[in-house]
């Protein structure tokens, strides 16, 4: 019986694969790995434990592990021009955690996003804010430009004169205004921290914005979004103390990890070595694939946020489908379809269950090497079930025939091979 339940298991992992395969993924919080970093997660390093930095571990057996993860920390302060990097927190979540444990204790005011904003939910009263015991206080934002609100922002920040200025969003269309809030920044003396989850791979690209010279001091982030790495976490730093760059790494561990998950953070450090190399080109096409896929959209007669400012400097959009049944349906429907998204809360929205937007990603497509003029036929697709409300299984023949043409993985040191399933590292 346990090797039937085994063999269900893996048989429904394939028909996964199968089903991405004859699918246009676009959520924008997701990504391909390349094949050598998919090798890292089925080495001998994913059966292994590693407590504390390297050359001062707890375990024995770390030789090699010591030596990877101090190639993935030069890696990381190279791509991203940090004075300092610490690679082992197994999500962006929970580097989140390891900021806020390092320099937030409870009662502290830190000023953040709104959910319905954009922002994370780890920043929420319910998120990892709430359970640190934070006091939250919410930037004044700017629905027609997607973005803070900067007089009221500086204004907010010199009332409240908060320990920590948190920035970041899920619905990261455009960069924050930290240039212009630096000055504020330094009359107030907070320390600033931005959760660059979501344009990782933009920043390491030298794409929408560049935060650790722009007045950042932390950046927290997961490493599987726009940076197309493994399920993992990362903690940049600039113009830190070393007393501060101790809290960090004593935060990481034993604050919120144990063991660092050592095959991902192999396969992070692959990730960094390829986007040393194709980082700026891969980049700068996941943006102009966005900005066509909105344009598209809105000319078929899709609303898209934002048209005035371009849609998006990002490699996600913004789309409000509330006209055409709301985010849950057409989410559901366009998966009906094989097109792969998610629904999302827009700033007029008070129900993240049933909200009225739709957000859409471009970076899976663009590793896959579609660029401006399939963004154009992508477009039609999801017009064609959200809009003119066609059969979604006769879309997702289209949809099929469309996405025979991108199987396989750009922008990495063995690109062509195939981004689904097995390949023949694995073989």
């Amino acid at each position: 019986m346990a090797a039937e339940d085994a063999k269900f298991i893996r048989d429904k992992v394939m028909a996964h694969n199968k089903w991405f395969e004859e699918c246009i993924p676009m959520i924008a919080s997701e990504n391909l790995m390349s094949p050598l970093a998919k090798e890292m997660l089925i080495s001998d390093f994913a059966d292994r434990y590693a407590e504390g930095l390297p050359g001062k571990r707890y375990y024995q057996g770390n030789i090699y592990v010591d030596q990877v993860e101090l190639k993935a920390i030069e890696l990381a302060k190279k791509v991203f021009k940090a004075d300092f990097a610490d690679v082992r927190p197994i999500s962006g979540t929970v580097a989140n955690m390891a900021v806020l444990f390092a320099f937030a204790n409870p009662g502290d005011t830190i000023t953040t996003c709104a959910l319905a904003q954009g922002a994370h939910i780890s920043t929420c009263e319910f998120g990892a804010f709430g359970q640190r015991g934070v006091n939250s206080v919410n930037y004044p934002f700017n629905v027609e430009d997607m973005n803070l609100d900067v007089d009221g922002t500086i204004k907010l920040l010199k009332q409240v004169k908060p320990k920590i200025a948190q920035f970041g969003l899920s619905v990261f269309l455009f960069p924050p205004p930290l240039k212009e809030l630096q000055d504020t920044f330094n009359e107030v003396g907070c320390l600033v921290w931005e959760d660059c989850a979501h344009v990782l791979g933009l920043v390491a690209g030298g794409q929408f914005h560049d935060p650790l010279r722009e007045g950042v001091n932390i950046v927290s982030s997961s490493t599987h979004k726009t940076f197309p790495g493994p399920n993992h976490g990362m903690i940049l730093g600039q113009n830190l103390t070393d007393e501060q760059e101790k809290k960090v790494q004593k935060a990481v561990f034993p604050g919120v990890t144990s063991s660092h998950h050592l095959h991902a953070m192999a396969a992070l450090g692959i990730t960094l070595a390829e986007m040393d190399v194709f980082g700026k080109e891969y980049a700068a096409q996941a943006c102009k694939n966005a900005r066509a896929l909105g344009e598209a959209l809105y000319e078929l007669g899709v609303p898209v946020l934002c048209p005035d400012l371009g849609f998006t400097r990002s490699h996600a959009i913004a789309v409000d489908v509330s006209q055409f049944g709301g985010g849950k349906d057409c989410a559901q429907l366009l998966e009906d379809a094989n097109i792969i998204c998610n629904k999302n809360m827009l700033p007029s929205d008070t129900s993240s269950v049933r909200p009225s937007g739709l957000r859409l990603g471009s970076q899976e497509m663009t590793r896959l090497g579609m660029k401006e003029s399939e963004m154009k036929e992508v477009a039609s697709l999801i017009a064609r079930v959200v809009k003119k409300k066609e059969d979604p299984k006769k879309v997702k023949e289209d949809v099929k025939e469309l996405k025979k043409q991108f199987a396989t993985i750009q922008y990495c040191f063995n690109a062509g091979e195939p981004a689904y399933g097995y390949h023949r590292l694995v073989e």
